[in-house]
């Protein structure tokens, strides 16, 4: 009788082991993990990567980013089309290659934006509208 048992055992592990865990592909909100951001944003924020690696040369990713209110991110472009859904609080977006508040449109939670690849465009964390 113990040697089924042992057989199980073995042939479970096995299985484990040819078939290593996957990433996971859904998160309830307490299981969404931040750290700090990467060297080319600002120090202050909070990045979690909920699929991809938005360090690779390649490749889709999604991010969550937390930003304390003031926080900016200077003008840049990206290679690829960026989606972007505000959670909560306001995002204030603009275009070109010098930030000016003056010209930033603001977008509360539940808005929805996305910017072509190569479009030049800042942003920052805001309160309020």
């Amino acid at each position: 009788m113990k040697l089924p048992f042992l057989a199980v055992l073995v042939l479970s592990l096995a299985v484990l082991v040819a078939h290593p865990a996957q990433a996971q592909d859904a998160f309830t909100p307490d299981q969404v993990k931040f750290g700090p951001v990467p060297p080319f944003l600002p120090s202050g924020a909070q990045l979690a990567a909920l699929e991809g690696d938005p360090m690779a040369s390649s490749g889709d990713f999604t991010i969550r980013l937390k930003m304390p209110d003031g926080y900016k991110v200077a003008p840049h472009t990206h290679p690829n089309r960026e989606n972007v859904t505000v959670l909560s609080g306001t995002l204030k977006v603009g275009m070109g290659d010098q930030f000016d508040a003056g010209k930033m449109m603001s977008f509360g939670a539940g808005s929805f934006a996305y910017l072509d690849p190569s479009m030049h465009h800042y942003a920052a964390a805001s309160a309020r509208l």
